[in-house]
């Protein structure tokens, strides 16, 4: 009986406690799910509607364009609002706010760069129309907070604190934050510097080439076929920039309709209008143009002063003064000295560096996305494209018309007494930036002879062109894969574009292990530890397969091979080198195989495969044919917050999974960067154009379209991406209401 007793109240007990879970997970996290459906009533200028498709993608239909704008403001709160808080305290400096002591380095880094104030001043700057946008959008964001402030996601309940209202200046941060993804360059000029001050600088300087010398022209993973290649004779177009994976996705899809707007894509979480996408006349993708758009300045600094050395005389710097609130601890105080050149971000004991970069220069800063997204023609593209400010792209086009086209674009600085690639001498006017190259002078393509535009971040700049060309560009391994690929036939169609997009052929890799085969052969007698690796890279196809074996033992045999190089170059710093191009060094090295480097470099790839091979047995096992590439190429991404929890917090990450793909592959996988999306856009029937992103559209982690697409990203599928015609799953009317 007393069993019977104490077994009933341990059920009630926990039915209780059940019941409080569900009641506690309702109100905290399902109940801040976003209303889609049904009527709301908003300071628009007459009714309008946002239909979600099956994926949640919203397509806004409203009465005027800054309607569309303000509503693509509310959904994107809606879907993403913990988000873009997350990373407008990202780039502007105050995560530590809220996360305490260990995002402190964070902030520091962010503060160093100003970009707080960039942001600021860049708001404050801009054209009126262009103000206009960014303020219609930030209308609808605070809106949605100021209608939901009891229905906030469950992050900002977590972490118990509340948002403030958004600013079109948090919009420009967070294109801030994506410009200084795209650009920092300036610690390659540090890490060229050690090397050449510890080594021989001859040497050092062929680790750093700007081109391999045979890049396909012109220049990122996007490119466009003409209707020549096509099975419908109309353009396909098909982009999938890399960027680092985060959950969250960093992009949000979304159609927007408006007298004189009609334009679906990805957009820039926090940030209005269509980034890449395609309206009813034309389509654009594009990915980093890799031109080098900050230097390191040296100073002459005093510290304790401000006072610097310039042209003869000393100047004084700005000291700007910066309190980082810490959340559990005291606040912490950053001193920086601003010189003419920029912030001072490094400093070694008696030597200093300023950071002189372009999203600096507020002077003329532009936001020409809603022209982008409203143009209809090639030459109303590049118009739009003439003001866009930066961080540098290589854009390619397609339109209904059948044309393709090819732009560079953004502010390029010239440079006439430093190459960019080493610290320049702060005190020299002659060092100082000439202006920056006229957009008319930029690389530009209108419908090429062989009817294809491939880009995949390698040097678009002609040999022969008329301003200095500086950068960290690519490896031309993936644009000469695609080039290859779409040129072994015709009569493409929008659903094989994938193909493409997820092939994982490394030349680079396969060239590496046939060449280290040869060499072994050509040594003798083989070493019996090493023919199990042999054989391996002997049989080998160079695809970089997760479940291959001889794809690990390939890149093993890359790291080893580069370690040697560098350490030839300038000893003791094979861990310094850190540069995009590297693989194609190593190429020609191996192809040319200078006696100054090595007198046997059969000897070196030998000597490297063995190390590999040591290596692989350590983090493998002993056999070889059972090693896995994915093994070594996990993928794990998680929440930042909900992905910490004990026991529930891998219900809130993607992975770990094994990948396929390599950086030198079209598809270029790593452990932190990939795909951020994939987009392929039809001319033959605009419905039929794709998309897929690697999570999904909400970012609430209880909703079901959290991370509902990442099983078809990682299979290599995508979604159609209706324009004209979608099925309209969920429909909220939005009725208007007087503005206060």
């Amino acid at each position: 009986m007393l069993l019977k007793k104490i077994l009933r109240y341990f059920n009630i007990a926990a039915a209780v406690a059940t019941a409080l879970l569900v009641a506690l997970v309702y109100w905290h996290a399902w109940r801040p799910l976003p209303r889609t459906t049904g009527q709301i009533e908003a300071p628009v200028s007459a009714p309008a509607t946002i239909a979600r498709d099956e994926l949640g993608v919203p397509h806004i239909t409203a009465a005027s364009i800054e309607d569309a704008l303000f509503l693509q403001g509310y959904v994107t709160a809606q879907d993403r609002l913990w988000q873009m808080d997350v990373l407008r305290r990202l780039a502007g400096g105050t995560l530590a706010e809220i996360f305490g002591p260990a995002a402190l380095e964070a902030d520091l880094s962010a503060r160093r760069l100003r970009l707080h104030k960039i942001a600021r001043q860049q708001h404050a700057d801009l054209p009126e129309g262009d103000r206009r946008v960014l303020d219609a959008y930030v209308r609808g964001v605070n809106y949605y907070m100021s209608t939901h402030a009891a229905r906030l996601p469950v992050e900002f309940r977590l972490l118990r604190y509340e948002p403030r209202p958004w600013s079109g200046a948090d919009s420009l941060l967070i294109g801030l934050h994506m410009f200084r993804a795209l650009t920092s360059t300036w610690e390659i000029e540090r890490q060229k510097l050690r090397l050449r001050q510890a080594g021989d600088p001859a040497k050092v300087d062929r680790l750093f080439p700007l081109r391999a010398g045979w890049e396909p022209a012109p220049g990122s993973n996007a490119w466009a076929l003409s209707g020549r290649w096509t099975a419908s004779g109309k353009p396909l177009l098909a982009g999938d920039p890399h960027l680092e994976y985060t959950l969250p996705a960093i992009w949000h899809p979304v159609h927007l309709r408006a007298p004189g707007l009609d334009v679906i894509g990805a957009a820039l979480v926090g940030v209005p209008c269509v980034i890449i996408g395609h309206n009813r006349d034309i389509a654009w993708s594009m990915t980093n143009l890799q031109f080098d758009v900050q230097d390191l300045y040296e100073v002459r600094l005093d510290a304790s002063t401000g006072l610097y050395w310039y042209d003869g005389r000393w100047e004084q710097a700005r000291l700007e003064t910066e309190t980082i609130p810490v959340r559990g601890a005291a606040p912490v105080e950053l001193k920086l000295w601003v010189t003419r050149h920029g912030p001072v971000v490094a400093r070694e004991k008696d030597r200093s560096w300023a950071l002189r970069w372009t999203a600096q220069d507020t002077a003329t800063f532009a936001f020409p996305f809603l022209d982008l997204n409203r143009a209809g023609n090639w030459q109303q593209f590049r118009a739009a494209l003439a003001r866009f400010p930066g961080p540098a792209q290589n854009f390619v086009y397609a339109d209904r018309q059948g044309h393709i086209g090819y732009q560079a674009a953004g502010r390029l600085p010239i440079r006439r007494a430093h190459g960019g690639d080493l610290p320049a001498d702060g005190s020299s006017p002659e060092q100082e930036w000439a202006g920056y190259i006229p957009f008319e002078a930029l690389p530009s393509a209108f419908d090429p002879p062989s009817g294809m535009i491939v880009s995949a971040n390698q040097n678009p700049f002609p040999e022969n062109f008329p301003y200095p060309v500086s950068g960290s560009f690519a490896p031309p391994y993936r644009a000469a894969q695609i080039r290859s690929l779409l040129g072994a036939r015709s009569g493409w169609r929008a659903e094989e574009m994938l193909s493409v997009q997820t092939d994982v052929y490394s030349a680079f890799h396969h060239l590496l292990a046939r060449a280290t085969v040869a060499a072994c052969e050509r040594a003798g007698p083989r070493d019996p530890a090493l023919a199990p690796a042999i054989e391996l890279l002997a049989r080998w196809n160079g695809q970089m397969e997760k479940d291959s074996a001889a794809a690990f033992l390939a890149v093993l045999l890359e790291s080893h091979f580069r370690k040697a190089v560098v350490e030839r170059a300038s000893p003791g710093n094979s861990l310094v080198y850190r540069f995009e191009i590297a693989p194609a060094v190593l190429e020609q090295l191996l192809r040319e195989r200078p006696r100054e480097w090595f007198a046997d470099f059969d000897a070196v790839l030998v000597t490297a495969l063995t190390g590999a091979l040591e290596e692989g047995r350590r983090m493998q096992g002993s056999d070889p044919r059972r090693w896995r590439w994915g093994q070594a190429n996990r993928l794990l991404v998680s929440h930042p917050v909900l992905g910490r929890l004990p026991l529930i917090g891998k219900y809130f990450r993607i992975g770990p999974v094994p990948m396929s793909g390599a950086a030198t592959t079209v598809k270029q996988t790593t452990t932190r960067i990939g795909p951020s999306l994939r987009i392929v856009v039809d001319f033959a029937d605009l419905d039929r154009s794709l998309f897929v992103l690697p999570a999904g559209v909400s970012g609430h982690p209880l909703s079901r379209r959290f991370k509902d697409q990442w099983e078809s990203y990682y299979q290599g599928r995508a979604y159609p991406l209706g324009f004209g015609r979608f099925q309209a799953r969920e429909v909220l009317r939005v009725r208007p209401r007087a503005r206060h």
